[in-house]
C-alpha cells in the first residue's frame, strides 16, 4: 500500500507542476522551434541573396569586357541599391571605375571609388580601392590628395605599394627629400607586391635635393672712427 500511495502522489505533484508550468514548456518549445526557423530563413535568404548578387556580378564583368556602359551602369546600380551589404557591391565599384577610365571619364572613375571606401566591411576590396583611387588623383595632377588619402595606413598587405604612390605624389610637388624616404620605404616592404626594379629606377631619377639656405649672418660692425681728444689737435 505505502508503494502504491507512494506512486500517486508522485503522480499527483506531476499532474500540478505541469497544470502550473507546463504552458511555459509549451512556449518555450514553440519559441525555440520558431526561432530554428526563422534562422534558417534568414540564412537561405541570405544565401539567396550572394547568389542573386554573383549571377548579376557575372552579367556587370561581361558588359564592362565589351564596354557597354549603359548596361553596365543598370547592373551596378542594382546591386548598389539591393546588395549594398555583399562582396559583389564593393567589387562592381572596381570593375566600374576600370569602365570609366577606359571611357576617359576619370572624375566618374573616382567617384564610384570614393563610395566604395564609405561601405561597410570589405576592408581587402576597399584597400585595392584606395590605392587605384591614389592613381587617379596623381593622374588628375593632385598629388596633395594622394598624400592625405594615404596618410596614416598601416595595412602590411598594401604598406609597400602605398609607400611607392606617396613617393610619387611627394616627387609630383618637388619634395624630393619625402619621396626619396618613401621609395627607400617601399624597397624595404618585403611582401613581394612591389616591383622594385621599377621603384628603384624612381629612386635613382629622383633630382638631387636642394642645398639648404645659409643661415643669415650678423652683418659686420664697421670700425667707429677714433675721437680726438678734446681740446687736442692732430700731429
Amino acid at each position: 500500500m505505502d508503494d502504491l500511495q507512494s506512486e500517486k502522489e508522485q503522480l499527483e505533484e506531476m499532474r500540478a507542476w505541469w497544470a502550473e508550468y507546463g504552458r511555459y514548456v509549451i512556449a518555450g518549445v514553440v519559441i525555440a522551434v520558431g526561432l530554428l526557423f526563422g534562422f534558417n530563413q534568414y540564412q537561405s535568404s541570405k544565401l539567396a541573396a550572394q547568389v542573386e548578387a554573383s549571377v548579376l556580378y557575372e552579367s556587370l564583368t561581361v558588359h564592362v569586357s565589351d564596354g557597354d556602359l549603359d548596361n553596365a551602369e543598370s547592373v551596378a546600380n542594382d546591386l548598389a541599391s539591393n546588395y549594398a551589404n555583399t562582396a559583389y557591391a564593393a567589387q562592381s565599384n572596381l570593375a566600374m571605375a576600370k569602365l570609366y577610365m577606359d571611357k576617359n571619364r576619370d572624375q566618374d572613375a573616382a567617384e564610384v571609388l570614393n563610395e566604395l571606401l564609405l561601405m561597410r566591411g570589405n576592408k581587402a576590396l576597399k584597400q585595392v580601392g584606395r590605392l587605384r583611387l591614389a592613381r587617379i588623383l596623381l593622374y588628375q595632377d593632385k598629388p596633395q590628395e594622394v598624400i592625405d588619402l594615404l596618410a596614416n595606413q598601416d595595412d602590411a598587405a598594401f604598406a609597400g605599394l602605398f609607400a611607392e604612390m606617396r613617393g610619387d605624389a611627394y616627387a609630383a610637388l618637388g619634395e624630393i627629400n619625402e619621396a626619396g624616404d618613401e621609395y627607400r620605404t617601399a624597397l624595404a616592404d618585403t611582401s613581394q607586391t612591389v616591383n622594385r626594379g621599377m621603384v628603384q629606377m624612381k629612386l635613382v631619377d629622383l633630382p638631387d635635393a636642394p642645398a639648404p639656405a645659409p643661415a643669415a649672418t650678423e652683418p659686420e660692425q664697421q670700425a667707429e672712427p677714433a675721437v680726438e681728444g678734446e681740446g687736442g689737435e692732430s700731429e
